[in-house]
C-alpha cells in the first residue's frame, strides 16, 4: 500500500472512531432531517398538487430531499473536525509530517463522506414503506449519487472549516450559505413551480444536480438513465462539483503550507 492511501484511510479511520465514540451525535445527525421529512411530510401532504405528479404524496416526493439533508448534516459536520484538531494541535502535527498533502484532503474528505453515507444508508430502508423499491442496479445508482453528494457536501465543509477559529462561526456560516443551497435544489419543491428567476438559480446550483442523480434511480431503470441526457448533464455536474472541491481543498491546504515561513534569525552583533 502506498504511503498516499496508508494516510488516507488512517485519517479517514480516525474520524470514523471519533464519530462512534459519539452517540448522541449520531442521534442529532438522523433525528433532525426525520423529523422534518414527516412534519413536513404530512403538514404539507394534502396541498402538494403538482401537474404531473398527482399520484406522489409530499413524504415520497421530499423523501430524496432528506437523505440529501442527511449527507448535507453529516458531511459537513464531520468537517469540523478540522477546527477541533488545529485547537488540539494535531492538526500542526500533520502539516509538519513528511506526508502529501493530498493525504489529508482525500483523508478528512473520505472520513467526512463514509460517516454521511454510514446515517444516509439507515434512512433508505425507510424507501421500501413508501413504494420506492429499486433492483441493484438502480440502487447502485443511488449510492454512487450519494457519494458524490458526500464529497461535494465534505469538501465544502472542509474549505469552510480551514480557515475558521471557532467552530460557532463555522455553524452560522453553514445556516446562511450551505442550507440554502439544499433549499434551492428541489428538494422542497419541484423546480417546474417556481419563478423563472428563481428556476435559473436551482439549474446553476450543484445540489439540484445531486438531488436529480439520487431521485431519478428510484423512478427509472438504470439502462434507461444510463441514456438520459437530462440525468447524464446532472451526474456530469455532480462529477466536477466533487472534483472540483477536492482540488480547490487541496490548493487551500498547499497555500496555508507556502505561508508557513520559518522563524527569521537575527545574529548577535558582537
Amino acid at each position: 500500500m502506498s504511503t498516499l492511501a496508508r494516510v488516507s484511510l488512517s485519517l479517514a479511520r480516525r474520524e470514523m472512531v471519533r464519530f462512534f465514540r459519539q452517540p448522541q451525535r449520531v442521534i442529532g445527525t438522523v433525528a433532525q432531517p426525520l423529523l422534518f421529512w414527516l412534519f413536513l411530510g404530512f403538514g404539507f401532504g394534502g396541498s402538494f398538487h403538482p401537474p404531473g405528479m398527482e399520484t406522489v404524496s409530499y413524504l415520497e416526493y421530499f423523501y430524496p430531499g432528506v437523505m440529501l439533508m442527511l449527507m448535507l448534516f453529516s458531511a459537513v459536520f464531520s468537517t469540523i473536525t478540522v477546527i477541533e484538531d488545529r485547537d488540539a494541535g494535531f492538526l500542526q502535527g500533520v502539516l509538519v509530517a513528511p506526508v502529501s498533502r493530498l493525504a489529508i484532503v482525500l483523508g478528512k474528505v473520505a472520513g467526512a463522506t463514509a460517516i454521511a453515507l454510514l446515517q444516509t444508508l439507515i434512512f433508505l430502508i425507510a424507501a421500501p414503506v413508501l413504494g420506492l423499491v429499486v433492483n441493484p442496479a438502480s440502487l447502485g445508482l443511488v449510492l454512487g449519487g450519494l457519494v458524490l453528494a458526500g464529497i461535494g457536501f465534505s469538501t465544502l465543509g472542509f474549505l469552510l472549516a480551514w480557515g475558521m477559529r471557532s467552530t460557532a462561526a463555522f455553524h452560522a456560516v453553514m445556516m446562511v450559505f450551505l442550507m440554502p443551497l439544499w433549499m434551492l435544489s428541489g428538494a422542497l419543491f419541484p423546480l417546474d413551480t417556481v419563478p423563472v428567476v428563481m428556476k435559473a438559480v436551482m439549474l446553476a446550483n450543484p445540489v439540484s444536480h445531486a438531488l436529480v442523480i439520487i431521485r431519478a434511480p428510484f423512478y427509472t431503470e438504470a439502462s434507461q438513465l444510463l441514456r438520459d441526457g437530462h440525468y447524464l448533464l446532472s451526474l456530469a455536474v455532480s462529477v466536477a462539483w466533487a472534483a472540483g472541491g477536492l482540488a480547490l481543498a487541496l490548493v487551500r491546504v498547499n497555500r496555508t503550507e507556502t505561508g508557513l515561513a520559518p522563524e527569521r534569525v537575527v545574529p548577535e552583533r558582537g
